[in-house]
């Protein structure tokens, strides 16, 4: 553990995993320091539009479901305002944590003010007088200028312990770039990407499936397996991928690709229910009492 709260970038491309290709070598430099592996998500309910599947697995995502059913079951005006003002923000859950969220959808941006998230409009990190190398640079610039880091040095007054965003490969190496290695931020920035695959069908996830090969219900080995406090929907194909890094707290796991094969075969994190991350990181920006809890 460090000896000082670490701060946490969150980078989420939604719907962007099927894209990703070798030419993205920025991913693929990542996930070979990081520590990877893969988020399991519930099976989508039936007709679920665009909108709707952005914001449920969102909500996933920040183990704030109970929000999202409030805000989409079948209530009362006068219910739903009632249970919305229950709802815990970030800061109440995660001991104070002050986190930001960047996104252009309308949905996710009244969502993430129901949890607590100050929400930043994505397009107001590029500036229409830059080339598009120079707006990459500027954004990854402003991110973590967020969290309080400045030309490679750390200051104490962040606005922010947590930003997610979501955001593409290019802007991947960029923050790379501005946080390399012999800088004050390395050992303080606690980066995640997160990767998932957007609307999925079964015949989408059909070469994507998260189960053992060796988990067989007629298999001797099915008896090794751990069984206590299982999970009755878990969608067994498309997860979320998942890389982390933060120089000297992370583990370095075998992944040398940002890709399904390359996690199945060789990550260090397997396999965990995509509600767990949060807990993770905010145990890392010491909001959390425990890991994973």
């Amino acid at each position: 553990m460090a000896n000082k709260p670490s701060r946490g970038l969150v980078l989420y491309g939604d719907g962007l995993a099927r894209f990703i290709e070798p030419s993205h070598a920025h991913l693929h430099s990542l996930a070979s320091k990081a520590n990877c592996g893969f988020l399991s998500l519930p099976n989508a309910p039936p007709s679920e539009s665009e909108d709707d599947r952005i914001v449920r697995e969102f909500a996933v995502l920040m183990d704030a479901c109970e929000a999202y059913f409030n805000q989409n079951g079948q209530l009362s005006t006068e219910a739903k305002s009632q249970k919305s003002s229950l709802i815990p923000t970030m800061s109440d859950r995660f001991m104070g944590m002050r986190a930001a969220l960047q996104t252009n959808s309308s949905s996710l941006k009244s969502f993430g003010e129901k949890l607590g998230f100050d929400v930043l409009h994505l397009n107001g990190l590029f500036d229409i007088n830059f080339t598009f190398a120079q707006s990459i640079n500027y954004m990854a610039s402003e991110l973590l200028a967020l969290l309080g880091f400045q030309e490679g040095k750390i200051v104490d007054t962040n606005q922010f312990d947590l930003v997610i965003v979501h955001i593409g490969s290019g802007e991947i190496g960029a923050i790379m770039h501005v946080a390399q290695l012999g800088t004050e931020i390395t050992s303080c920035l606690h980066l995640s990407l997160v990767m998932s695959y957007g609307y999925v069908s079964k015949a989408d996830g059909s070469g994507l499936s998260i189960l053992s090969n060796n988990y067989e219900n007629n298999s001797p080995l099915s008896t090794l397996f751990p069984h206590q406090s299982p999970r009755n929907d878990v969608r067994p194909h498309s997860p979320m991928l998942v890389a982390q890094y933060q120089e000297a707290l992370t583990r370095k796991d075998m992944v040398e690709i940002f890709s399904f094969e390359d996690f199945k075969k060789r990550s260090g994190n397997l396999t965990i229910p995509a509600d767990k991350l949060l807990h993770e990181i905010a145990f890392m920006l010491w909001k959390a009492p425990k890991y994973g809890a």
